[in-house]
C-alpha cells in the first residue's frame, strides 16, 4: 500500500533534488512537497531539508504556518532532518544576527549548534582547513540503526556546512566525521533520524540512505 511521503517547504531547502532522490527510491509512494499544515499532517513520514542561514530558516518556518505540523509529526512520525534541517532539530544555534547570543531552534534534541573553530589547523598536505567544510567526507558510523542498513561503515558523504551540531547526550549521536577535529555528522532519537551532509548528493549510498528512511518503522 503506497504511503505519503512529505518534504517540508517553508522556503529555506534543496527541495528539487530531495523530492527526486525519494522519488527514485519510491517509485509507488506519493512523494510531495508539503506547503500546507494539512499535508505534513496527513503525512506517513516526513522530511525537513534546510539550506542557509539558521536565523532566517528559523524566521520561515514561523512564518509558513507549518510549524505546528511539524512538532506535531515529529512525536510520531517518522522524521529525517538533512543538512540545516538537522541544526533545527537542537535547542538553540550559535548562528546568529547582530547583537544576539543564540538562535532558538526546535528543541526536539538537546544540544547545540555551534560554528567550527579551526584556525591554526593544518590539513596533512599542510594547508589550512577552510569553513565551510565542503566536499566529501567520511562518516563513522557510532551506533546500530535501520537507516545505515546496507551503508559500509565509513561511506563518504557529501557535506557543506559551517556550522555542526553539539549534543548532550552521547546516546543520540548516530553518526561522526573528522575535518581538523571529530564532529557530530548524523543523530538519531526514537522516530528521529538527521543527517549534516546531503544523501540525495551523495550518489549510491546517499540514495540508500533514502530507501532505508522511507521503510523505517521505529
Amino acid at each position: 500500500m503506497a504511503q505519503t511521503i512529505a518534504i517540508v517547504d517553508y522556503g529555506m531547502g534543496n527541495l528539487r533534488s530531495v523530492y527526486q532522490a525519494c522519488h527514485h527510491v519510491a517509485p509507488n509512494d506519493n512523494v510531495l512537497i508539503a506547503h500546507q499544515p494539512e499535508e505534513i499532517r496527513a503525512a506517513d513520514r516526513v522530511i525537513l531539508p534546510g539550506q542557509g542561514a539558521m536565523p532566517d530558516c528559523m524566521k520561515h518556518l514561523e512564518d509558513s504556518g507549518l510549524l505546528e505540523a511539524l512538532l506535531e509529526a515529529s512525536r510520531n512520525k517518522p522524521l529525517l532532518g538533512v543538512c540545516v534541517g538537522e541544526q533545527m532539530l537542537f535547542d538553540k544555534s550559535a548562528e546568529v544576527r547582530p547583537n544576539e547570543e543564540w538562535t532558538p531552534c526546535l528543541g526536539l534534541i538537546p544540544g547545540e549548534v555551534l560554528r567550527f573553530n579551526l584556525a591554526g589547523k593544518k590539513q596533512a598536505d599542510g594547508s589550512a582547513f577552510k569553513v565551510p567544510h565542503m566536499g566529501w567526507n567520511q562518516v563513522r558510523q557510532d551506533q546500530s540503526h535501520p537507516i545505515w542498513r546496507g551503508i559500509p561503515d565509513l561511506t563518504s558523504f557529501y557535506f557543506v556546512h559551517s556550522y555542526y551540531v553539539k549534543p548532550q547526550r552521547k546516546d543520540d549521536i548516530a553518526g561522526s566525521t573528522e575535518y581538523g577535529e571529530w564532529f557530530t555528522s548524523a543523530v538519531a532519537r526514537d522516530n528521529i533520524f538527521a543527517t549534516q551532509f546531503h544523501p540525495e548528493k551523495s550518489a549510491e549510498y546517499g540514495l540508500k540512505l533514502y530507501q532505508n528512511f522511507v521503510s523505517w518503522q521505529p
